[in-house]
C-alpha cells in the first residue's frame, strides 16, 4: 500500500511523466521550430526596417532622413536617429540568429515603444489609419520571445551562450527609461515663414 501511495504521489507531483519520451521529444522539436519561425519573421522584418533607417536600403530614408524625423519629434537628430536604426537593425539581427538572447528582443522594444507612443500617438490603433497596430504586434512578439529561451535552433544553444539575468534586466531598464524620455519630449516647433511672421 505504501508503494502504491508513493507512485501516486510521484504521478501527481510530475504530470510530465505521463507523456511518453517520444511525444515529449516531438513537442520540444515543434516548440523549437515555432520559436525559430517567430524569431526569423519578427527579427528579419525589424532588421529590414533598421537597414532602411541606417543605410537607405529597401527604399528607406537613410540616416539623413531618419535624423530629420527625430528632429521633428523634438529629439537631437544624429544620436537618436542612429539609435533608432541600431535598435531595429541590431536587435532584429540578434533576434533572428538567437544570439545573446534576450538582448535582441529587448532592443527592438525601444524602437517599437517610441513608434507606438510618439509617432502614432493620438491616432486610432489601426495601421490603415496611421496607428500603432504593427508596433504593438512587434512589441508583443518581442516580449513573448524574451520570456523564454531562443530554442535549440539558435546560435546561443550552438555556442553555449547564456546572457546573465542582471545584464538582461539592466538592458530592459535602459530601454524603458529611453522610451519614457523620448515620449515625454515635446515636438520641435516649426519656425514661422516670412509670410507667417508677425508684422512689426
Amino acid at each position: 500500500m505504501s508503494v502504491l501511495t508513493r507512485q501516486q504521489q510521484h504521478i501527481t507531483s510530475d504530470p510530465g511523466d505521463l507523456i511518453s519520451p517520444k511525444k515529449r521529444k516531438r513537442g520540444e522539436a515543434t516548440g523549437d521550430l515555432a520559436k525559430l519561425l517567430l524569431r526569423l519573421s519578427i527579427g528579419g522584418l525589424l532588421t529590414g526596417h533598421g537597414a532602411q533607417k541606417l543605410f537607405g536600403w529597401f527604399g528607406g530614408p537613410g540616416l539623413k532622413g531618419t535624423a530629420a524625423l527625430m528632429g521633428m519629434l523634438g529629439l537631437e537628430e544624429q544620436p537618436w536617429g542612429t539609435l533608432a536604426g541600431l535598435s531595429e537593425f541590431g536587435g532584429g539581427a540578434l533576434t533572428s540568429l538567437g544570439l545573446l538572447h534576450p538582448l535582441g528582443p529587448i532592443a527592438t522594444l525601444g524602437a517599437m515603444g517610441v513608434a507606438a507612443g510618439k509617432v502614432h500617438k493620438g491616432k486610432p490603433i489601426w495601421a490603415t489609419e496611421g496607428g500603432a497596430e504593427l508596433s504593438v504586434l512587434y512589441m508583443a512578439a518581442a516580449v513573448a520571445l524574451s520570456l523564454d529561451d531562443p530554442g535549440r535552433l539558435s546560435l546561443d544553444r550552438l555556442f553555449g551562450i547564456r546572457v546573465p539575468k542582471a545584464i538582461s534586466l539592466l538592458a530592459m531598464a535602459g530601454v524603458v527609461a529611453s522610451v519614457v524620455f523620448v515620449i515625454q519630449k515635446e515636438p520641435a516647433q516649426a519656425a514661422p515663414s516670412d509670410q507667417q511672421k508677425p508684422q512689426a
